[in-house]
């Protein structure tokens, strides 16, 4: 991608501005319902299926993979295309992945969750660099903005899922809703091929970012809040469940996490623009995580909302904070889509382990102290990298004519 006007593409324009402000929103929505819808359909699912417990984990557990493998090859798809038209083919690709989870075959469900998961993973990567190169003044609120939007999404996937099942006594229509908005989504972004000095560029460099110390911090610290958000989302409940709470205060805790990260999503990415360095914000998330967390270890049924909103507090904010390095420690977009890919191409994979690691050491030890022991040692490894990526530095690539 090109390096963006100083004052961005829509001096001026104050109509295709909105617009843009909208594309971007709506890209974000379909980000995570189309994934998460799938989790309070499992029984409805597994059952048309006929798929056991393991198959069905496979819809959930490759788009992360596919976060992984594929975020590291945007940047190589955004020297050959401009960006917009790789939102739009990825707004449809979603919207097919979708729509071949709806069919009865398990070869095509899982191929659909490959293509899914793929075109999330690229969007991803895209949108940080596109808030970069629209609102260079603003990429704190836009951040903010994009954070909400991204966590609003997942909730509607949640919570809309189950009052569709039982409107239409058919689990295939609520996942059907997510195979048809990103095609309504696509019609935003149409006028966006036409903003100039967003396009592929005329002369394609190639952004290397794997031997400067900021990228690495930066990636690290978003591979752990990844690892400690998909811990928690997978396992907070069962976590609660085997401490004596029942079904309906263990979901309450977990919808909490979600309700309270809102905020958060907002206000923190507008703060971080405004600040020299970030190192207060990510003291205050490590704070709240490291509560929340050694609240669960302590006594989970003590206070399990309270817990559950200091985790909400931790996770909003360390996403929020991880998207925002993306864009405060690049000097343009295409240093903005290279440091994006590279953090959240490792960082996924890490988040990939997370349920994975927490359930094995469950198993092994018959009890949650260990594996919640383990999240609060991460902590400090979270801790760590923010600290050193909230230094007001600007990442220094390798750069190389292609």
């Amino acid at each position: 991608m090109t390096t963006s006007t100083p004052n961005g593409p829509f001096v001026g324009r104050p109509v295709i501005a909105l617009l843009a402000i909208v594309a971007l929103m709506l890209a974000a929505a379909n980000l995570r319902g189309g994934l998460v819808v799938v989790g309070p359909l499992v029984t409805e699912i597994r059952a048309a299926l006929n798929i056991s417990a393991s198959a069905f984990s496979m819809l959930t557990t490759l788009p992360l993979l596919c976060f992984g493998i594929v975020s590291i090859c945007v940047p190589w798809l955004t020297r050959r295309w401009a960006p917009q038209w790789l939102s739009i083919v990825g707004l449809m690709v979603i919207s097919l992945g979708v729509g071949l989870r709806l069919v009865d075959n398990y070869a095509l469900i899982i191929l659909g969750t490959l293509l899914l998961g793929s075109a999330i993973a690229v969007l991803n990567v895209l949108i940080p660099g596109l808030v970069k190169a629209f609102f260079p003044h603003r990429v704190g609120l836009m951040t903010g903005l994009y954070s909400v939007t991204l966590t609003a999404g997942a909730g509607m996937g949640v919570y809309l899922a189950i009052p569709l099942l039982e409107q239409f006594d058919n689990w295939r229509v609520p996942v059907a809703m997510w195979a048809i908005f990103p095609l309504f989504c696509v019609l935003f972004w149409l006028p966006m091929i036409r903003v100039k000095g967003v396009g592929r560029p005329a002369n394609p460099v190639r952004v290397s970012l794997w031997r400067d110390k900021i990228a690495w911090s930066i990636t690290f610290y978003m591979g752990l809040q990844s690892f400690y958000f998909y811990s928690m989302a997978t396992w907070l409940p069962k976590i609660l469940l085997e401490n004596g709470l029942d079904a309906h205060q263990a979901g309450t805790a977990t919808a909490f996490i979600n309700l309270v990260s809102i905020p958060f999503n907002l206000f923190v990415p507008i703060l971080a623009a405004k600040m020299a360095n970030q190192r207060l914000l990510v003291v205050g998330t490590f704070m709240v995580s490291f509560i929340g967390i050694a609240g669960l270890w302590w006594q989970p049924n003590a206070a399990p909302l309270l817990w559950a909103s200091f985790i909400g507090m931790g996770c909003g904010s360390a996403l929020s904070l991880a998207l925002s390095f993306f864009v405060l420690r690049a000097e343009n977009t295409a240093q903005a889509t290279a440091l994006s890919a590279m953090a959240q191409s490792i960082g996924y994979l890490l988040a990939a382990l997370g349920p994975v690691s927490l359930g094995l050491m469950r198993d092994i030890s018959g009890h949650w102290q260990w594996a919640l022991l383990l999240l609060l040692v991460l902590q400090l490894g979270q801790l760590a990298s923010g600290w050193s990526a909230a230094r007001p530095i600007k990442v220094k690539p390798d750069q190389s004519k292609l």
